[in-house]
């Protein structure tokens, strides 16, 4: 009869039991191990966080003043000027998640070969495909997710914060939440994580397949093929037909996920429900670089399996 000790392990880097070969999990225990690894997933938003709510703490001494300024604008400025905190919060917050998967998928299969950990966690049971489709997992699940919990949090924090200070000078706050509300603010934040996330899935894909080939320097095998693509082009033909590619493929997700609206165009000032009746998904899920895009970082991420399976350490 076996035992509890006869059975097969597998072990994080800090020597702790974290799946056994009889617990179907492979894929859990894997994503866990990003985690515990890669710190930065969760430690980067909470820091961006930090800083916004310091200097937002610093702004509510002024609040009062800026409400009472803020009244006398026409409703678009008086909208936006309302929002600015709040959607430079977010906004600070995504885009720090957005530059820490971009750094960790470079580093995410190039690490482990440079520094020949590979041949340890080849000699658990565990397939390439699981391995990298767990690294894939970080910046198409958890970070996006992770920056989404915080950035809402800290939006919370900053109204509660905010009407603190609004009620100690005796105003009411109710003006602070009607131009930040809650279910827009929440449905908005969420459909700018998800759309940014399908829209980069060829960016996220192609890092991770440098990342599994790159010997040294994944960094510049990543970047500098496309800027010698833009200026062998430019020098050529004298067009920027590369640059525009690229362009696109960064900010396309807010191009093609939002629908100018009238009262856009009338005040240039978008309130938050403005916002939000400009979304597009329809639009968005009918626009063919979305697709192509979701093709070209499948085969992507199959490039690095097939190159993690096959490639040396080293």
């Amino acid at each position: 009869m076996s035992t509890a000790s006869d059975t097969p392990q597998m072990v994080d880097s800090n020597g702790t039991r974290a799946i056994a070969a009889g617990n179907t999990r492979p894929f859990f225990w894997s994503v866990k191990r990003e985690i515990w690894e890669h710190r930065s997933v969760w430690i980067a938003p909470l820091a961006a966080a930090g800083v916004v709510l310091f200097g937002f703490a610093l702004r509510t001494f002024h609040l009062p003043h800026l409400l009472r300024q803020a009244q006398t604008l026409e409703p678009g400025m008086r909208d936006a000027a309302m929002a600015a905190p709040f959607a430079f919060a977010a906004g600070a917050i995504l885009l720090t998640s957005t530059i820490v998967a971009f750094f960790y998928c470079l580093g995410a299969l190039n690490n482990e070969r440079r520094d020949r950990s590979i041949l340890f966690w080849k000699s658990l049971p565990v397939s390439d495909a699981t391995t990298v489709m767990s690294k894939a997992f970080i910046p198409f699940v958890v970070l996006p997710l992770t920056a989404f919990a915080v950035a809402l949090v800290t939006q919370l924090i900053m109204l509660l914060l905010g009407s603190a200070i609004l009620l100690a000078s005796g105003i009411q706050p109710a003006t602070l939440w009607q131009h930040w509300p809650l279910p827009h603010m929440i449905v908005v934040m969420l459909y700018v994580v998800v759309i940014n996330v399908l829209w980069s899935a060829p960016i996220y894909g192609w890092l991770l397949m440098v990342s599994s080939w790159a010997r040294r320097m994944p960094f510049l095998w990543a970047v500098l093929p496309w800027l010698g693509l833009a200026v062998f082009e430019k020098i050529a033909t004298d067009t920027s037909y590369v640059w525009s590619f690229l362009a696109y493929r960064f900010k396309g997700a807010m191009i093609e996920g939002f629908a100018p609206t009238a009262d856009h165009h009338h005040h240039k000032f978008m309130s938050i429900s403005d916002v939000t009746s400009a979304l597009a998904p329809g639009h968005f899920l009918s626009t063919p670089g979305l697709w192509l895009g979701l093709l070209a970082g499948a085969i992507f991420i199959a490039a690095a399996i097939y190159i993690r399976r096959t490639r040396e350490p080293g």
